[in-house]
């Protein structure tokens, strides 16, 4: 039942961020569409991919589909007052898709039986690759290369699924509220991990 309520949140939250970029990049109603389906599609594409799940699963989601076209039309339609407060909504339900999809596809990389290091990828590929796709076809820098901590928190649900919380419905839905929970922090609070600058 976790699989489907963490697959569902994902795909709904990014769904939405996808399209609310697109509009406020002024996409039309296709570009609008193929933005928010390639966010809330692309990272669980991406992971597939590098991990040997044939990437036809895809195909198979047609619910979720549905889910997304729903609330990109939803969006494009009636909640176009979110633009103005697109640095708050966005990053609110780009949070939650980051959690939700990072604990999805560590579930995933756990049930293949995979390491705790591929778990970790898994998460981060699953949990920021939609976002980083939908950025890049919007002509933006990725917000997992920008300076608020974004990644790692995905990395870390990763590897707190992989350690055993997969086993109880209860710890991974907590795992999610923290998870996105820290992301919003992170964006208000602006939490950095040490960088380094090259000087000349």
């Amino acid at each position: 039942m976790a699989w489907e309520v963490f697959s569902l949140i994902g795909t709904a939250a990014f769904a939405i961020s996808g399209a609310l970029v697109a509009m406020e990049e002024d996409y039309d109603l296709f570009g609008v569409y193929i933005l928010g389906m390639v966010t809330a599609f692309g990272g669980g594409a991406v992971r597939n991919l590098l991990i040997g799940v044939p990437i036809s699963v895809l195909w198979d989601q047609h619910f979720l589909f549905v889910v997304a076209t729903v609330l990109i039309l939803i969006v494009f339609y009636f909640l176009k007052y979110i633009l103005h407060h697109w640095n708050r909504w966005g990053t609110y339900f780009d949070a939650i898709g980051l959690a939700a999809f990072a604990i999805q596809g560590a579930m995933l990389a756990v049930r293949l039986d995979m390491t705790l290091f591929a778990v970790a990828v898994a998460a981060v590929l699953t949990g920021a690759g939609g976002g980083v796709i939908r950025d890049v076809l919007a002509g933006r820098r990725p917000l997992v290369f920008k300076k608020d901590i974004y990644a790692v928190w995905a990395a870390v649900a990763g590897i707190i699924v992989g350690l055993g919380a997969y086993h109880y419905d209860m710890a991974l839905y907590l795992l999610l509220v923290i998870t996105a929970g820290l992301r919003i922090l992170s964006y208000l609070f602006h939490w950095r991990l040490p960088h380094g600058k090259y000087h000349h």
